[in-house]
């Protein structure tokens, strides 16, 4: 959002991560690891599970206790990954921020467009950079369509549809699915920052938003089945799915133009190879799907 950040030629960026959950260890330090210019210097996490696992596949990396003892060192660190619950998110950043580090910030960046705007703010103060992982901006899928339309393959867009769906009937629990304001749970922070995302970069801003919020699962807390739909100021319409209660999963994407449409099933491979522990490489095979999807 702001200015970069810089390094002595060849000496790489010393990441520090907080958090090394789901998001720490199966999207954040793999791609730091995997990135030219980054290293990972510090994982932030008390559980001894989670270090034990870091430590398994990052033989060096050095441990905190909280992200308050990364700030007394902040002159050993270049850059902060926050991949720490949603309600984190806005102080960790702050904490960061105030004391010299470029900041990435998991998606949602904020609960509200005020703090994320705040943040903003803080960043440019300091003149350091601040950025939101959206690590959907690189699935195949996305950069198909993003060519796609580039390339006017498609004529005008007149409709664009997106789904983010999953069959889970039994809610999990936890943070993510609480119904505490608090906590910035529920399907349109997690699922919805993708999808509106995508479609803003695809189409451009919306003049109108229509929402359907819903919670359906039986002890559910927090939304679990949410519809958007966007009008873009360029005249696209965007209707945008996310839900955990779809006994049939649609397309991921269907776009529909004047000249041909798209339709696409099935998630970016990507996020299964992660979980199933491969690593990117720089070789064709990753990340490559069949093309009957």
């Amino acid at each position: 959002m702001t200015t970069g950040i810089a390094s002595a030629p060849g000496v790489p960026l010393r990441v520090a991560l907080v958090g090394y959950g789901l998001a720490g260890s199966v999207f954040h330090a793999p791609l730091i690891a995997a990135t030219e210019g980054l290293a990972l210097d510090t994982v932030v996490t008390r559980n001894p599970e989670r270090r034990e696992q870091a430590r398994a596949e990052f033989p060096d990396v050095r441990f905190a206790d909280s992200p308050d003892e990364l700030w007394d060192r902040a002159g050993e660190l270049d850059l902060v990954v926050v991949a720490s619950p949603n309600k984190t998110h806005v102080p960790v950043a702050t904490a960061a921020l105030k004391a010299g580090l470029a900041v990435v910030v998991d998606k949602p960046i904020a609960g509200t467009a005020a703090e994320a705007r705040e943040l903003a703010a803080l960043a440019d103060e300091h003149g350091l950079l601040l950025s939101v992982f959206q690590n959907r901006r690189w699935d195949n899928d996305f950069l198909t369509l993003q060519r796609l339309l580039a390339e006017g393959e498609l004529g005008d867009v007149w409709r664009f549809e997106s789904r983010f769906e999953r069959w889970r009937p039994q809610p999990k629990g936890g943070w993510r699915e609480s119904g505490d304001p608090a906590e910035i749970g529920g399907l349109l922070y997690d699922l919805g920052s993708h999808v509106v995302d995508q479609a803003l970069v695809l189409f451009g801003p919306a003049t109108e938003v229509y929402a359907e919020s819903d919670v359906r699962r039986a002890g559910a807390e927090a939304d679990d089945d949410t519809f958007i739909a966007l009008t873009h100021a360029s005249g696209v319409r965007t209707h945008l799915y996310v839900s955990a209660t779809a006994a049939q999963l649609g397309p991921r994407f269907r776009v529909l133009g004047s000249k041909a449409g798209y339709v696409k099933y099935g998630l970016d491979p990507q996020e299964a190879a992660l979980r199933e522990g491969e690593r990117p490489t720089a070789g064709a095979g990753w990340g490559v799907e069949p093309e009957s999807m």
